[in-house]
């Protein structure tokens, strides 16, 4: 995914707007760097791992020449274009004042020299699942009961899937690895659509952030929206204690959280103005999705705003056809190609919402929609 950035436009820029683009750009290139890294030295280690066990046993040495996919130049000339569109979007709503310009350079480094060396103590065990196939692996101590058998998963062959407290701990820094820096870019593309669709919120307003994780997009919420109410859910008891960590040092009300199932969210009918939900459906089944999609209008007031941060579909991007259709191929994602091909438009309007916009920023699609009254 890295490319080179237009240097010309430099000496055009103020001080300020470089850097903000020079602290990204130099992101996407350590998470692309990470990337061949990590997949040449998982190659390698997996080569040596599979000869030898052919040698105990006996049979002839062979390897399957396993190489991840790579973008065409017309590709990468496409992702550039793309990159630069979501930095200059991010950069001017920043400048209109639709969020302060600190949250662009709220960059956790301390968490970022604390757990990457983390994030390669992770990889044997990671490499040895994929070349195994065993991707619903979880260590004895942690408690499987009574959560859905889709959420089992070891998504992004990550240890213990979202189940464990080193996998919320590791979870923002791989995930801003996997997009090579721009995962915090694309959580803030939500707050644009909630002011255009609802205006303003303000004290009174209750917004709720469906699968909230570690509360990265809430805690981005409340950068933009000082005086709102915020509430998140998510299935992860792990997830939520990370998340009670990040958000509990700003300033303002604490966000309230709570464990609970998207599919079956414990509030009344009508108690929230906004519900938004980032990086969410393509980690479900289509049922389930339409399960979570119908809760968020039930606990909308008539007229209320659901705004939905994915991974784009195939539809959306035709160009970008070959890297969305292998994204599952590289990461645990079971039901990804089932979501790139999915209608959540005609799953909208099944729990009577009326979409009021689409938006496509680099990998992720923003849907926006309004609860009928």
């Amino acid at each position: 995914m890295q490319v080179v950035p237009d240097f010309s436009a430099i000496a055009s820029n103020s001080f300020e707007k470089n850097a903000y683009q020079a602290l990204h750009w130099g992101k996407n290139f350590f998470g692309v760097a990470h990337k061949l890294t990590s997949n040449r030295v998982g190659t390698a280690v997996n080569d040596v791992r599979t000869l030898a066990e052919q040698l105990l046993e006996g049979t002839p040495p062979t390897l399957r020449q396993q190489r991840a996919q790579k973008l065409d130049d017309r590709t990468l000339q496409l992702v550039k274009e793309r990159f630069e569109a979501v930095l200059e979007v991010d950069w001017q709503d920043a400048e209109a004042g639709l969020y302060p310009k600190s949250l662009l350079f709220d960059n956790p480094w301390q968490d970022f020299f604390r757990y990457y060396p983390q994030v390669w103590w992770e990889l044997p065990g990671i490499w040895d699942r994929v070349r195994r196939k065993q991707y619903q692996e979880f260590d004895p101590a942690i408690d499987t009961d009574n959560y859905p058998k889709y959420y089992l998963q070891n998504f992004h062959h990550q240890t213990n899937g979202y189940l464990s407290d080193r996998s919320a701990e590791l979870y923002d820094l791989q995930v801003e690895l996997v997009f090579g820096g721009s995962a915090n870019i694309m959580r803030r593309r939500i707050i644009r659509p909630i002011i255009d669709a609802a205006g303003y919120p303000d004290k009174s307003t209750r917004i709720l952030d469906i699968a909230c994780g570690t509360g990265r997009t809430l805690r981005m919420l409340r950068s933009a929206f000082p005086e709102v109410q915020l509430y998140g859910t998510d299935l992860s008891p792990t997830y939520l204690r990370k998340a009670n960590q990040l958000l509990i040092d700003l300033p303002g009300e604490l966000p309230q959280l709570l464990q609970a199932n998207a599919e079956s969210l414990p509030y009344a009918d009508a108690t929230f103005d906004i519900a938004t939900s980032v990086f969410l459906f393509h980690e479900l089944p289509g049922e389930a999705r339409q399960n979570v999609i119908d809760e968020a209008a039930r606990v909308i007031k008539p007229g209320g705003i659901v705004v939905i941060c994915d991974s784009i579909q195939l539809a959306d991007s035709e160009e970008l056809g070959p890297a969305i259709d292998s994204f599952d191929k590289v990461y645990h994602e079971p039901y990804y190609r089932d979501y790139i091909r999915d209608d959540l438009g005609q799953r909208l309007r099944a729990a009577d919402c009326k979409v009021l916009d689409v938006q496509v920023h680099l990998w992720s699609r923003y849907t926006v929609a309004c609860k009928l009254a």
